[in-house]
């Protein structure tokens, strides 16, 4: 899936719709997501346009990769779920129903999520 330049990550990057910030930095900005799966939901994406981790990891420079990888800790900890256990994802292509065609990461939080992947 190619980067759409208008895709909403993009647009929330430039300014034009308003979100929920918990952390900017240089490399990455952090959010709350607008439907929350737990009591904690953020999405941490990078400032870079990049479709998926795979895209990010073989492309992005190693300040951003180091930057992005200390911004989803610092959020993390900030959000007060480091302590108890948090989850992070990253869904890509397809198959995972990536929705947004911007890399980025979801930490998840705030009660006992349970298993990994219910079973087909």
């Amino acid at each position: 899936m190619p980067y759409d330049p208008n895709n909403i990550f993009a647009r929330i990057l430039r300014g034009e719709i308003p979100c929920k910030k918990v952390h900017e930095d240089e490399h990455a900005l952090a959010f709350h997501d607008i439907n929350p799966q737990a009591p904690t939901h953020i999405l941490v994406i990078p400032k870079g346009a990049y479709v998926s981790h795979d895209d990010f990891s073989a492309k992005a420079s190693d300040a951003e990769i180091a930057g992005f990888v200390r911004a989803v800790g610092q959020v993390a900890r900030a959000a007060g779920v480091a302590e108890t256990g948090y989850r992070i994802l990253a869904n890509h292509g397809r198959d995972s129903h990536q929705e947004v065609p911007h890399f980025h990461i979801h930490i998840f939080g705030g009660r006992d999520l349970k298993g990994m992947i219910p079973k087909a």
